[in-house]
């Protein structure tokens, strides 16, 4: 049995402990506002954007001459996966969550004879990757300098798949992410992004049949499928931001509730061990007495 000291040590340590996780439940709290707000201030540009796609897209046929990233390679044998993780931990199992969703989409495609190749962005989830597939990583971005990976960080992911894919490395590339529904639910999402599948309204040729584009339409889609490229990846950033936070402040609050469990745990074994220590004495000095 450990000695009260040693009790005494471990209720401070586990003190120690639940202070460092309740600032950072706090900390994360405090960010998850803003996150959040940022991460729903995108959407319905992302879905007017998705829109203006379908309705260009429904208007075209696809040939020789329609944009690459639209049109594709002709080929579907060789697919990227984008999987956007965080730099920092203490959130749960967000990240690992991302990437077990990854592995199993890497996992079927095998199964179907595709060739899997990985763009790993943030530094979290790397390690299960590596180990796994060693010599299938195409590329590592890295947002450590970053504090918060924003727009120009989407720009610059965009510019480096569009370059990989016109240089033929890849053939259809799938985004990972975590979609964030509230602090306690974040949804592991997987989306096509290259080429860009066809929004659902191009099925239907779109709600506005009687717009007319100037310039043609083909010319549009030139110029705005990769900026449509770019904020699909900004919009998994920010999602993936509001998902880590409320992550983070899930696990903290649960850490912190288990820090105080143990230490209401470790009280209890040192104040029986107090008590039978001063019993002892007391047994031992009335022996004494009662010897002389």
């Amino acid at each position: 049995m450990a000695s009260l000291k040693e009790l005494k040590g471990r209720i401070n340590s586990v003190k120690s402990t639940q202070k460092i996780t309740k600032a950072k439940q706090m900390v994360a709290a405090a960010k998850l506002r803003k996150a959040q707000a940022a991460a729903e201030s995108a959407r319905p540009y992302a879905a007017r954007l998705a829109e203006v796609m379908g309705s260009l897209a429904g208007k075209i046929t696809l040939s020789d001459n329609s944009p690459r990233l639209l049109a594709g390679t002709g080929s579907d044998q060789v697919h990227l996966l984008v999987i956007a993780n965080s730099d920092k931990g203490l959130c749960g199992a967000f990240n690992s969550n991302i990437v077990k969703a990854a592995r199993v989409k890497a996992r079927e495609l095998e199964a179907e004879g595709k060739t899997v190749l990985f763009y790993l962005v943030g530094r979290k989830g790397r390690a299960v990757i590596k180990r796994e597939y060693p010599k299938q990583i195409a590329h590592m971005f890295d947002t450590t300098d970053v504090r918060d990976p924003g727009f120009n960080e989407a720009e610059k992911i965009a510019d480096e798949l569009v370059a990989m894919y016109e240089d033929g490395k890849f053939d259809v590339a799938h985004l990972f992410y975590s979609k964030f529904r509230s602090a306690l639910l974040q949804e592991p999402t997987g989306t096509q992004i290259i080429p860009v599948p066809a929004p659902k309204e191009a099925a239907s040729g779109g709600s506005d049949a009687v717009t007319e584009y100037e310039p043609e339409e083909e010319e549009i889609l030139a110029a705005l499928l990769p900026r449509y490229l770019k904020t699909q990846i900004f919009g998994a950033l920010l999602e993936n931001a509001a998902s880590e936070q409320g992550a983070s402040m899930t696990a903290m609050d649960n850490a912190t509730r288990n820090a105080g469990e143990l230490i209401d745990k470790l009280t209890i074994v040192y104040n029986r061990t107090r008590q039978a220590a001063i019993t002892t004495e007391l047994v031992e000095i009335i022996a004494g007495a009662e010897a002389l």
